[in-house]
């Protein structure tokens, strides 16, 4: 190989070198190291520990209830997340687009949640649901307001919806603004001229234009919904009781919070790595297919 060649590589791996090294340090290692010790009874203190294979799995799956719990709840996040964001960044991003003056304001205010820290959201959420709705209930006729929105295991996870909603919706908003941007006006025009209706329009030539943000708003919102903690964390502690614990409260409590038990709460975190892992490929799979077909 040519000695110039030999350059280019090296001035290219110079440049890679210390994002693949922080990647590495604090992403790739901790990986392989929690993979390790997802085979062991380790405590995380202690420097001796044993291998018990798939014991920590068995356990996680057979034998605690808890997180069985907590990964049906999870999943039933995911359904609703999924649904509910990418519906209304859609329309969001669909009302802005016909707004000619004042898109950037509407931009503006609806992407400004997604700006606030989510735990910081949860800690905001937290005194509206406890001390605004109840007044506004006992000052107006609408009683309905005057709920245990934190307190009732079947209102608590409403609760947690609208909080990840209102953080999380404008984010994708501007994904699907974007992608709105790029379908040709003429395509548009000429549906119109052939007699379809706003709706027909949007259906048959927008949405088919802009089928690979979905893919990407999905991607994204799948990710994010299996491994939510932070307003769950902020909004209910998991509770009441542990109504409301999602899978990675399950494991943050397993590892730190009372047990200790770190290979156990490793094997946890691989359980939802496959999980994760799974979901995006049948996801992204799907998808996939329907952008050739659009």
């Amino acid at each position: 190989m040519p000695v110039k060649s030999y350059k280019h590589i090296a001035s290219l791996l110079a440049f890679v070198a210390p994002a693949l090294i922080i990647y590495s340090l604090f992403l790739l290692i901790p990986t392989i190291g929690g993979m390790y010790y997802s085979f062991t009874d380790w405590n995380g203190l202690n420097a001796n520990y044993s291998f018990i294979g798939l014991g920590n799995f068995i356990e996680a799956l057979r034998e605690d209830p808890d997180f069985v719990h907590a990964l049906l709840f999870t999943l039933k996040y995911v359904l609703f997340m999924i649904v509910l964001q990418n519906v209304l960044a859609l329309m969001l991003a669909v009302f802005i687009e016909t707004k000619t003056r004042s898109k950037g304001f509407f931009r503006t205010i609806f992407f400004m949640p997604n700006m606030i820290s989510t735990i910081i959201s949860a800690f905001m959420w937290t005194f509206v649901f406890s001390q605004v709705l109840p007044q506004l209930a006992e000052k107006t006729a609408m009683t309905f307001l005057d709920q245990l929105w934190i307190g009732n295991p079947k209102v608590s996870f409403y609760s947690i919806i609208i909080v990840s909603l209102w953080n999380g919706v404008g984010y994708m908003m501007i994904i699907y603004l974007a992608a709105l941007q790029g379908v040709p006006q003429s395509l548009k025009e000429a549906a119109v001229i052939d007699g379809a209706s706003p709706f027909q329009s949007f259906r048959k030539v927008t949405l088919p234009m802009i089928t690979h943000a979905v893919t990407i708003c999905l991607f994204l919102t799948l990710n994010g919904a299996f491994k939510v903690f932070e307003v769950v964390y902020g909004l209910t502690g998991g509770g009441p009781g542990r109504s409301t614990q999602v899978i990675t409260m399950n494991i943050y409590e397993e590892a730190f919070s009372n047990n200790f038990r770190y290979g156990y709460a490793s094997a946890k975190s691989v359980i939802l790595f496959v999980i994760i892992l799974l979901f995006t490929f049948i996801q992204i799979g799907v998808m996939k297919r329907k952008e050739v077909e659009a």
